[in-house]
């Protein structure tokens, strides 16, 4: 009987210490609440429960779930409504997490990451490690998506590392994809140690990939890496990007056909680019580099594309660069593919074109965009345009607007110069100056006595975006200051400079800043001397032609790796190039300003 009884005594010891131990393992859930349950009812049913709720937690919950069912409809209109009467008090962290992920999908569906990140610093995250896999994916998901949208890329990368454990299948894939995304989009001085393991491993990989120059250096830094770093995500499974450039480097470039033409108008233009163009190939083989072979083609004869093409690929060429002339451009970008890879040495006007085809040239819009670009890095926010009258100057003040504008600029006014004398009424216009005048005359009308009045000028514009050429540009700076506008800044294109060497040119232009090729702004490379010390007037303007002819050679062999991995950017004479998504081939350029007739070059714009 004893024996029965402590058997007893025991089990039940055993079942309380069961129930002990259950009810520890369960306090957290308990203390942090539930989750919102996905429920059966529609919206409105859920609206009128929550009228009817016996306590202010379980309406809130209600009414939780009918927003989040609003938006998982697609009307963040409703769901955003219905969650402003939800009070974030009277809820357990649990539930406080759900709504703050929602106000934060909300705000990012709004175009609002600010709003998003906000929503997402409630105390309630920092229990976000204990709830179910599902809200940690959900919440680290938008959360990624709003650092992103802010500009905060490596805090982006960081919540991506953080779920990707929690991951499976294409969800997995797509996640792992896009931290390389965003740590390859980071400037090299960002790329620093985190002290996260495994987001360091793909800062150090990214390091790898940025530091070596030719595919076959990139290939070997990223072989090294993966086999320093065996167990990391991204040695496992290489990023989409990195596979695309193993395949390039097995794919040596040996032979390229330079179609451009001999005669005819642009005949000047393709000679300067054809004698860059090899100045650039003969250093490679002073390097003691093995250079692919060079055939030539003179498009001014060419009678079809067809014929041309089918001739170059029995000829065994593997790239194509030029032609120059637009409607080939043009007929070009039409077709739906290429038989060989093409870089033509111009723009079409159409955003649709063959994937095989990639176009570079020395467009006017890449200038106005790189104003944009500067004027926004130094830290200002309304601008005034003056560009020539005609075709050109529109497409000119088109590309700066849109640029300047989708980056939160605003445009205060633009005027379109062809008549110097007409020049001192434009400005005038511009600034609103006789409307400064009409107030004074009639102040004196007024008081009846001669008020000494010195026209002011508007205030709202912080600089004057100028694309004009340098005989209408010496006239407007001297009329600026005539005009009571002489403290405004002006950055302009490089249309601005003639590269004549006449200083008395640029005297009345002092301080006006402009963008410009390094090609005539840095005379200490060893290629452009040697190039001008043999074409002279490689100093003058024909110098940008000259560069883009070297920077065409040393981009085709690295088409495929800018495209693969396009936050790769390459060093040229013409200006700082990458591809854009439509495969064309983006300039960044220095900056110069204009000092006592003099150019004095100016810091680079950060990237």
């Amino acid at each position: 009987m004893i024996g029965i009884r402590n058997t007893c005594l025991r089990l039940l010891s055993a079942l309380c210490l069961a129930a002990l131990l259950a009810a520890c393992a369960s306090s957290p859930s308990s203390s942090l609440g539930d989750l919102p349950r996905t429920p059966d009812a529609s919206i409105e049913q859920l609206l009128e429960q929550a009228t009817t709720a016996k306590t202010p937690e379980k309406a809130a919950l209600l009414r939780l779930s009918a927003a989040d069912m609003a938006y998982k409809q697609n009307n963040p209109g409703r769901s955003s409504q219905i969650l402003a009467q939800v009070s974030l008090d009277v809820l357990k962290p649990a539930a406080q997490v759900f709504a703050s992920t929602l106000a934060a999908e909300l705000a990012m569906a709004r175009n609002q990451p600010k709003a998003a990140l906000t929503a997402l610093n409630h105390p309630s995250l920092q229990s976000l490690k204990d709830l179910p896999p599902e809200q940690q994916i959900r919440t680290a998901s938008v959360h990624a998506r709003a650092y992103e949208a802010d500009g905060q890329t490596l805090a982006a990368a960081r919540e991506r590392v953080a779920m990707a454990p929690l991951l499976t299948g294409d969800a997995a894939k797509s996640n792992h994809e896009a931290i390389w995304v965003l740590i390859a989009a980071l400037p090299a001085e960002q790329l620093q140690a985190s002290g996260n393991p495994t987001l360091d491993g793909w800062i150090t990989l990214a390091q790898a990939v940025k530091g070596a120059g030719t595919l076959e250096q990139q290939q070997a830094a990223i072989d090294t890496w993966r086999a320093q770093n065996p167990g990391h995500p991204a040695a496992v499974q290489l990023p989409t990007p990195l596979t695309k450039l193993k395949e390039l480097a097995s794919q040596p470039l040996t032979k390229i056909a330079l179609l451009l033409p001999q005669d005819g108008p642009l005949a000047s233009v393709g000679k300067a680019l054809r004698e860059g163009f090899m100045a650039a190939h003969y250093q490679a083989e002073q390097a003691g580099q093995k250079p692919p072979v060079i055939e030539f083609y003179d498009s001014s004869r060419l009678t079809s594309l067809d014929d041309f093409y089918a001739k170059a690929q029995a000829a065994g060429v593997q790239l194509v660069v030029g032609p120059l002339e637009k409607p080939l451009v043009k007929q070009l970008s039409a077709r739906p593919q290429l038989p060989i890879t093409t870089l033509a040495l111009n723009y079409s006007e159409s955003d649709r074109s063959p994937a095989q085809l990639f176009q570079f040239g020395l467009a006017a819009e890449d200038e106005a965009r790189e104003v944009s670009r500067r004027a926004r890095a130094d830290g200002l926010h309304r601008a005034a345009a003056m560009v020539p009258r005609g075709e050109w100057g529109e497409r000119v003040y088109k590309a700066f607007r849109q640029d300047w504008e989708a980056n939160g600029g605003q445009v205060m006014g633009v005027e379109y110069v062809d008549q110097p004398v007409a020049l001192a009424q434009q400005i005038a216009d511009l600034f609103q100056l006789r409307k400064s005048e009409g107030r004074a005359k009639s102040l004196q009308s007024t008081v009846g006595t001669d008020v000494a009045a010195q026209p002011s000028r508007r205030q709202d514009i912080e600089f004057i975006f100028l694309a004009v050429t340098p005989q209408l540009a010496q006239q407007i700076k001297p009329t600026l200051n005539f005009q009571y506008a002489g403290d405004v800044p002006v950055y302009a294109t490089s249309h601005v400079f003639s590269a004549s060497g006449d200083r008395n040119q640029y005297l009345d232009m002092t301080n006006v800043m402009f963008c410009e090729t390094p090609w005539l702004l840095n005379t200490t490379d060893p290629l452009r001397n040697q190039v001008a010390a043999q074409w002279p007037q490689a100093n003058g303007s024909l110098g940008r032609l000259y560069a883009m002819g070297v920077d065409a050679y040393r981009l085709a062999p690295r088409l495929g790796q800018l495209k693969a991995l396009p936050d790769t950017r390459v060093d040229g004479l013409s200006g700082n190039l990458g591809i854009s998504a439509n495969q064309r081939v983006d300039r960044q350029m220095p900056w110069a300003k204009f000092v006592g007739g003099d150019i004095q070059r100016l810091p680079d714009t950060p990237r």
